[in-house]
């Protein structure tokens, strides 16, 4: 696998105040098998991931050097749509929640151990959305899922506005639908999300549709408690031919994240220092 390391200069904009960054981006080529990497989450010392819509439901380990290690199938559910996984320390929680045309009633949370056996399941659904005809600029579509304290926390890629909405629900196995409990404009289309209780961290992932640029979004002392305080930091990423769909916290300034393919290119696993 080819390994790059560079650094550039960027900047970001936030509450109409110019800031300057210098951001490290190092990039590592993950193997074709995974070039619609829709996840990313730690196994032992080596990282987990899985294919969006059009893979079978696979999870794939792979270490630091983007080489491949295992392949685990779970035979008993679909990859209708995996757009994420989290992990809180005892269990995985697999996001089959892609609803790019706003048609799905079948959203899933699939629970699986640390063997990666399939526990439970958790069905969800949009209090709010009333019709299920086919809808390309929708607002009930989501691809970013993180764990937080008891709960899940969902970000919606809301095509008709660009912001997104969160959405906080038990990891219990059952059924609920989901009211908002806050929309950020973020003027983006968010693809990950992560949370680390040890730096108070929430960190986002996106992308703008029209201009393909790509952004992390840093949220420092989020608190669920108090979470329409919720307040970001917007970054600009030096990353070019890439859709960023996943990221993994390290510490306050450093940060995993992964994209798909684009064109004729490989997946990556990419480093950012901030």
């Amino acid at each position: 696998m080819n390994f790059i390391n560079y650094i550039v200069f960027t900047t970001f904009l936030f509450n109409s105040n110019l800031f300057f960054s210098q951001i490290q981006i190092e990039e590592i080529e993950l193997p074709r098998k995974i070039k619609e990497t829709s996840g990313l989450e730690y196994i032992g010392n080596n990282f987990i991931t899985h294919n969006d819509s059009g893979d079978e439901p696979k999870l794939y380990e792979f270490n630091i050097k983007g080489e491949l290690l295992k392949l685990t199938r779970i035979y008993t559910i679909l990859n209708r749509d995996w757009e994420d996984i989290t992990f809180d320390g005892e269990k995985y929680y697999i996001a089959d929640i892609g609803n790019n045309y706003g048609t799905r009633k079948n959203l899933t949370i699939y629970i699986i151990d640390k063997k990666l056996n399939l526990v439970d399941s958790i069905k969800i659904k949009y209090k709010n959305q009333k019709s299920f005809d086919y809808l390309k600029f929708n607002r009930y579509d989501a691809e970013a899922l993180t764990s937080i304290d008891e709960s899940l926390v969902l970000f919606s890629k809301n095509r008709k506005t660009l912001s997104t909405e969160i959405y906080v629900f038990p990891k219990l196995p059952g059924k609920y639908e989901l009211e908002p409990s806050l929309s950020l404009k973020v003027e983006s289309l968010i693809t990950g999300a992560d949370y680390n209780q040890k730096f108070k961290l929430l960190v986002l992932t996106g992308y703008d549709l029209d201009l393909f640029e790509q952004y992390i979004y840093v949220f420092n002392d989020f608190d669920m408690k108090n979470i329409n305080s919720a307040k970001f930091v917007k970054y600009k990423l030096p990353i070019n031919d890439a859709q960023i769909e996943a990221v993994k916290i390290i510490d306050n300034k450093t940060f995993w994240v992964t994209s798909e393919h684009k064109g004729s290119g490989y997946p990556r696993l990419i480093k950012i220092k901030l």
